[in-house]
């Protein structure tokens, strides 16, 4: 397999009058592939760092570090341009998140992949099947938000739309025979109007620390400043948490209860480096969790009723069915949300079914009958 089969350079674009050119470019085409890259790995607070396009004609590699790129939201949001991503949920949060975008006729090419029941869905996979192309994995972890970028690492980032366009030829065809394009059309619809959610800290989130239930009360407190504390340290230095120091570590602390400096060489995975700049911190942190009153958990979710759970299930168990019947994973025909929230409503109708909202109209008039069927069997 070839590791590259690109013939010419990718258009870079980090001025206002290239930007002007290429949206003017971009006007003029029916169908785009787009991708997204950003520095979730090396920053506290995550920046789309690089966006890639490619049309039928070129590729290009747009530097929103160095360009305002907020007049490509109109590129997203005309409804004459398809946008075709692979894996499109996590680049539409981003691009929302940063700069407000509206999307409009979507096209994504994992969403299709796992509609057509392919066994394989990463773009790694599907590539070196249909174009025998191979992508370099230690880009995955490359930190974007520095510049220059890599040479090596530009041509690594235009192959995630490269082919995208080819792509969704061989994939429009196979849902149009295959007589899926309703569904996937209908799926990449609702995943244009995903919200970001605003990132926001809550000192009460230790609480889903892994094992966190099973430490002694005032551990549990010493958890939740340690918990803080590296929040704090993240903010500050804009770094990611884990590079303060991971879960297993902060709970290691919380039961180890350090007390001096040297305890703290009796901690794994605690980094030289931290505890060289917040070893202090780190022990007032410690102390002060022990000698305050223990946190109280007050987030008990009260469980469903056993009525709305015999639904659920029932629910869950045709959905399953179907989806095993048609070559395609469960949640790509109805997640597990949606289908709690029908069993919590126990709608009798279409007209209650569609109320609760958490079907599309599509899904509504595909899966409705069978759903109240259900429903109303069991009510008897």
């Amino acid at each position: 397999m070839s590791n590259l089969n690109l013939h010419n350079q990718a258009i870079w674009v980090d001025t206002p009058a290239q930007l002007h050119h290429f949206i003017d470019q971009l006007t003029h085409e029916t169908m785009i592939a787009v991708d997204t890259e950003s520095d979730s790995l090396y920053s506290y607070v995550e920046k789309v760092c690089l966006i890639q396009f490619s049309t039928p004609q070129a590729d290009y590699l747009i530097d929103p570090l160095n360009v305002d790129i907020s007049s490509l939201g109109a590129i997203f949001a005309n409804s004459d341009i398809q946008k075709v991503f692979h894996a499109a949920e996590y680049d539409i949060l981003c691009l929302k998140r940063d700069y407000d975008f509206t999307f409009n006729n979507l096209f994504d090419t994992m969403l299709a992949a796992r509609i057509l029941g392919w066994e394989q869905y990463g773009l790694g996979p599907i590539l070196a099947k249909h174009f025998e192309v191979t992508l370099n994995k230690k880009f995955q972890r490359y930190n974007w938000g520095q510049r220059p970028l890599d040479e090596e690492a530009l041509n690594y980032a235009r192959l995630d739309t490269h082919y995208l366009l080819r792509l969704q030829q061989i994939q429009l065809e196979q849902l149009q025979r295959r007589k899926r394009f309703q569904q996937a059309n209908d799926a990449f619809k609702r995943l244009a109007q995903i919200k970001p959610t605003p990132k926001q800290f809550n000192p009460d989130d230790f609480w889903r620390l892994p094992d966190i239930r099973h430490l002694h009360p005032h551990e549990q407190g010493a958890a939740r400043q340690l918990f803080i504390l590296r929040e704090q340290i993240a903010q500050e230095f804009n770094v990611p948490l884990f590079k303060i120091w991971h879960n297993s570590v902060l709970l290691q602390l919380a039961q180890q209860k350090p007390r001096r400096l040297d305890d703290l060489a009796n901690i794994k995975g605690l980094h030289p480096k931290a505890m060289q700049l917040h070893a202090t911190d780190i022990l007032q942190a410690v102390h002060l969790g022990l000698t305050s009153p223990p946190p109280v958990y007050t987030h008990q979710r009260s469980r469903p009723d056993v009525y709305v759970t015999n639904r659920y299930e029932a629910l869950r168990s045709w959905r399953n069915e179907l989806a095993a019947h048609q070559g395609m994973e469960p949640d790509v025909i109805m997640d597990n949300q949606s289908l709690m929230a029908i069993a919590h409503h126990n709608p009798r109708n279409p007209t209650s079914l569609t109320k609760i909202g958490a079907l599309s109209p599509w899904q509504v008039e595909t899966y409705g009958a069978a759903l109240l069927d259900i429903l109303n069997q069991m009510a008897g």
